[in-house]
Formats: C-alpha cells, structure tokens, sequence
C-alpha cells in the first residue's frame, strides 16, 4: 500500500522503517547528527517547503513533511 505524504510524494509502506516527530526527535543531538549527516549525503527529501512536523525514514531516503505522525499513522492503518 502507498501513502500520500503531501506536494507529488507517496511512498510505499513496506518502505517505511519509522515515523518521526520533528519537534521532540530532534532535541536529542544523536537524532540531529543524523539528519545533518543524511542531508550532507542528499538522502533528504523535502515534500514541501512548509513547515516540517515530522520525517518518515525509508530504507533509502528520509522523507521531511508537514504531516503530523498521528495523520501519518492512520493513512497507513
């Protein structure tokens, strides 16, 4: 099944390895470190230029959106 991540962007859900929100992840600096370290290696990919509530990390790519992780969760229920 696929999900509808907003702008042009739906991924598979068997792609899916975690959903994320921006907010309270990002306090941790291992967490940040991550996302710097995937963006430098461009495996970051911006839905759109909203602002972003939570990443989805798929096997390949990391997936930023304006979704919050509770709507993410019930499109994939």
């Amino acid at each position: 099944m696929y999900i509808y991540l907003g702008g042009d962007t739906a991924i598979s859900t068997s792609d899916i390895i975690g959903v994320f929100d921006m907010d309270t992840s990002t306090v941790n600096k291992a967490t940040r470190d991550y996302l710097s370290q995937s963006e430098k290696n461009n495996k970051i990919v911006y839905v759109n230029y909203e602002l972003p509530k939570s990443f989805v990390v798929c096997s390949d790519k990391i997936f930023v959106c304006p979704l919050n992780t509770s709507t993410i969760a019930k499109r994939i229920k």
